[in-house]
């Protein structure tokens, strides 16, 4: 498949990377693997294969990492891949799917390792005020069979036929290389993860392009594998701070406050449940500057909110 390359952004993946590589080698794609610094072995076990590596010196983040890979590659599609995902068939469906008039891209069916499908995760509709808000106060894990729950994880979709859908996991998503430079990339201030995935379809949608879901285009997935390499006290940073960044780029100033409010009342219901979990007084750093950054966001008049 000359005309599909494909990117693999790496970070401490050495127990992943090797199955990942051998199974996207079957397809015959072009192949290039972006490594944040990893520390363990994932860059030697990148090496025994026959791909391209580019080893960055920093963490740049996911987005960065990608922008590197596309730009890297010159192909008119791409895949995007994670390093624990296992590609068993149907590239070229995805191929189909980006020729679609008006397609941007197209994800494929993530399963666990007992083939069931991830549903849930694999697709999803854009993130509304009132999902990321009942998200940050528990309410979805508390109840995740209510309405709004349902309609924000696709969990009323059905997933034996190709489907016109919003956003696809950029764990398995193909898309078109000349919508990637119209948009000019992934967008780098989603650092280090989180988000960037879904403001990449956003913004395709805001242009007039479709995304599809197609079943027939298949990966085998474990699923945040990354996420425990990133200390605990972290997480929320991160998580919270890309968040508020997709409310200011996407949603109007008051409701983008609407949601920093949420923020800080879920911020305030986290922090002391993780420090006795923890018996650590470090998710106060984290928390800290999650509280900092939503009180900004209220704080900042509407004009200012770029």
């Amino acid at each position: 498949m000359s005309d599909i390359g494909i990117v693999v952004v790496t970070y401490n993946s050495a127990d992943h990377i090797g199955p990942c590589l051998d199974a996207a080698l079957t397809t015959g794609a072009e192949i290039i693997v972006v490594d944040n610094t990893s520390s363990d072995e994932t860059c030697e076990r990148v090496r025994l294969r026959p791909v391209r590596l580019i080893a960055n010196r920093e963490n740049l983040g996911f987005a960065a990492a990608v922008n590197q890979g596309v730009a890297a590659l010159s192909t008119p599609f791409i895949l995007l891949l994670n390093p624990d995902a296992r590609i068993r068939g149907g590239l070229e469906k995805l191929r189909a799917a980006c020729e679609l008039p008006h397609s941007a891209g197209a994800g494929g069916m993530l399963v666990d390792q007992r083939g069931r499908p991830q549903v849930g995760f694999m697709v999803r509709r854009f993130p509304t005020v009132l999902s990321l808000v009942l998200e940050v106060l528990l309410l979805n894990r508390i109840c995740p069979g209510n309405a709004v729950n349902r309609r924000y994880r696709c969990l009323d979709l059905d997933y034996s036929r190709q489907l016109e859908v919003e956003q696809p996991a950029g764990a398995f998503l193909m898309f078109r290389r000349d919508v990637w430079q119209k948009l000019g990339g992934l967008d780098e201030r989603f650092a280090p993860l989180w988000f960037e995935d879904v403001d990449f379809c956003c913004r395709t949608a805001k242009l007039g392009y479709r995304m599809f879901f197609v079943p027939e285009a298949v990966a085998e997935h474990t699923g945040g594998h990354s996420i425990p390499k990133i200390s605990v006290e972290m997480r929320p940073l991160y998580w919270y701070r890309n968040l508020i960044e997709y409310s200011i780029k996407h949603f109007p100033p008051a409701r983008a406050k609407l949601v920093a409010l949420a923020v800080l009342a879920g911020a305030a219901l986290r922090l002391p449940v993780e420090m006795l979990l923890g018996r650590s007084l470090k998710p106060v750093v984290a928390y800290g500057r999650v509280i900092q950054l939503a009180g900004r966001l209220l704080l900042q008049p509407a004009g200012r909110m770029q």
